[in-house]
């Protein structure tokens, strides 16, 4: 008998790993179908011709490239921000006791209960008072605002596994305060910096509400908006070139992810080695 639970769990795996992975390998089918495939009532995963040229449409038409560029700016730039602010706000979070706390830990609920529907409007006042309405600084401004609540639930959720006695030890052997933050906090918090930068990189490259309301000018617009394009002012559907788009819209977030999970291995090996 347990001689068969190892090959049923690799089963199990495989399984999980092909409905997961499902979806994107029926996307990049339909990036390679001609229109009339696509359109058939046959259903097959294999392409009956491979049409590369679905690729080149999506790159040569409505400004695919600048608008990934805009999205990796945005994305790149509001999480830089969200772990600059997240970090020591989080450790303030989670070492403190009293009031402030309560306040932040508040805030922090309360922000999440409210619909993005409420909000844009407001945002949308405050940015076109201050300039900002159409402009990639702006949306990243407000990406950064949304993401940074749950940013700083995450990371203070990691600050608080990390033992205070650790903190205690490094003072007693005459470290500064910065020291055992630089030294000790930062090091053991490096898996909880990776996966919120993780979570806020991924968050703004697939936004799009706040896009769609905040920006007017083509030449600012991001990917989600820019696949939006695909589609006809008369529901009329462009599917190949749509799904060629889709599926280079995907690399840079699974590009992301791979570089960023060596950083949450390498983190989570010197948290153990400093603890």
């Amino acid at each position: 008998m347990r001689a068969l639970v190892r090959p049923a769990q690799y089963v199990a795996l495989a399984f999980y790993i092909l409905f997961l992975g499902f979806p994107l390998l029926w996307l990049i089918s339909a990036s390679l179908k001609s229109s009339g495939e696509l359109n058939s009532l046959t259903v097959s995963l294999i392409p009956q011709d491979f049409h590369w040229e679905n690729y080149s449409q999506a790159l040569s038409r409505q400004g695919l490239v600048r608008s990934a560029w805009n999205s990796a700016l945005v994305a790149v730039v509001s999480t830089m921000l969200v772990i600059v602010i997240a970090l020591p706000a989080s450790y303030v979070l989670a070492r403190l006791r009293g009031k402030i706390r309560a306040a932040g830990v508040g805030w922090i609920l309360v922000s999440q209960v409210f619909p993005v529907i409420l909000i844009i409007l407001p945002l949308f006042l405050i940015l076109r008072t201050i300039g900002l309405t159409d402009s990639l600084v702006g949306l990243t401004l407000v990406h950064t605002t949304y993401t940074l609540p749950f940013a700083l639930w995450m990371m203070q959720g990691y600050v608080s596994a990390i033992p205070v006695d650790l903190e205690e030890a490094g003072s007693m052997d005459g470290a500064s305060r910065l020291t055992v933050l630089r030294t000790i906090v930062f090091p053991l918090l490096m898996p909880g910096i990776v996966a919120t930068a993780m979570f806020s990189f991924v968050s703004s490259w697939n936004e799009f509400f706040f896009a769609l309301v905040l920006l007017q000018s083509p030449e600012n617009y991001t990917l989600p908006i820019t696949l939006k394009m695909f589609i006809g002012g008369e529901g009329k559907v462009a599917l190949g070139p749509l799904a060629a788009g889709s599926v280079l819209a995907a690399i840079p977030s699974i590009v992301f992810f791979s570089i960023m999970q060596k950083k949450l291995t390498g983190g989570l090996l010197s948290g153990a080695v400093k603890g």
